[in-house]
């Protein structure tokens, strides 16, 4: 005689679930949150300390007036009323934005046409690393090049002498200063962009590239329906990667600003980050702690804004193959 197993009776509250499972499924809950506590309770107080204090602190700071050698004063929104009020600071503001788009769509345009060319030719490797290479470059040395090359007895003036240019523009001159950063950011960031979409695109499998063959789609379609798709988590990453760096854009129009001999550089090519410095530490007036931190205060707002926006407008479903 074959005897019938019969499945338990699951319980009349929770129709449809197994006890053991259930019980197995809390007790594995509980260990996790056991486990909660030591492992990221270390790495949380470490952030709070290093980063969400001395951040609540410059907020405090900003809304104080203080020379750094006197007592704080509180003044409330004294200090960001002044900014908006501040034609420098706003100019400044500007700067940064225009790095932030105008350069960030010329970086992205470019690696991205770059990523399509390298990934069917061959040493693509070798290129790879050379248009990465600029990128590991101290902006030092970019400074010190510039203000050797580019001054008026320079290298690209003696050369276009040569060929019959008798008045070579005023590559240093001052209002000049900020269209060659942005020149000088494209090229020595491209390179670090194209290398992380390249590794985007590299892990797409080729079989979708062949069936894209054999169904006769052109390079745009090829674009549109593969490799877009495939590698949008990647853009969206370098697109927030962009957003935080191009508003700490600074030592870079320091240098080129020092290049053309006047130390300082021009109040025309200042960005966000080069007006809180001054601001703060210049040296030739006395320091404005409160205000300079209300700039910076302003900076991490804008990254923030822009990052949430980044991560909103670029939100897809995962694509796994």
């Amino acid at each position: 005689m074959t005897a019938v197993l019969q499945r338990p009776a699951a319980p009349s509250g929770r129709p449809g679930r197994r006890p053991e499972l259930v019980s197995r499924g809390d007790s594995i809950t509980r260990e996790r949150k056991k486990l909660f506590l030591p492992f990221v309770g270390p790495a949380l107080a470490f952030y709070t300390i290093l980063f969400v204090a001395p951040t609540a602190y410059a907020i405090w700071i900003s809304f104080t007036k203080w020379s750094g050698g006197d007592d704080m004063t509180f003044v409330g929104l004294q200090n960001y009323v002044r900014l908006f009020n501040d034609s420098l600071f706003m100019k400044s503001f500007g700067n940064t934005l225009i790095l932030l788009f105008v350069v960030g769509a010329a970086i992205f345009i470019i690696a991205f046409a770059l990523t399509l060319v390298l990934r069917d030719m061959w040493g693509k490797k070798v290129a790879r690393s050379v248009i990465f290479f600029p990128h590991l470059v101290n902006s030092m040395i970019f400074g010190v090049l510039a203000g050797f090359i580019l001054n008026p007895g320079g290298i690209v003036n003696v050369t276009l002498g040569w060929l019959g240019v008798t008045d070579p523009p005023p590559w240093l001159a001052q209002q000049n200063i900020f269209p060659l950063v942005m020149v000088m950011m494209t090229w020595v960031t491209t390179g670090y962009y194209t290398t992380i979409l390249m590794a985007g695109v590299d892990r797409i499998p080729q079989y979708y590239y062949e069936d894209c063959a054999l169904a006769g789609a052109n390079a745009y379609q090829r674009l549109r329906h593969v490799i877009l798709p495939l590698t949008w988590d990647v853009f969206g990453t370098c697109a927030v990667l962009w957003t935080i760096s191009s508003v700490k854009i600074f030592e870079i129009i320091w240098v080129f600003g020092g290049a053309g001999g006047a130390g300082m550089p021009p109040t025309d090519a200042w960005t966000t980050a080069v007006f809180t410095y001054v601001t703060a530490f210049s040296g030739q007036s006395i320091p404005a702690y409160g205000a300079a931190t209300a700039s910076a205060v302003l900076s991490l707002l804008l990254v923030s804004v822009l990052v949430f926006l980044l991560r909103r407008v670029m939100k897809r479903e995962a694509v796994e193959f």
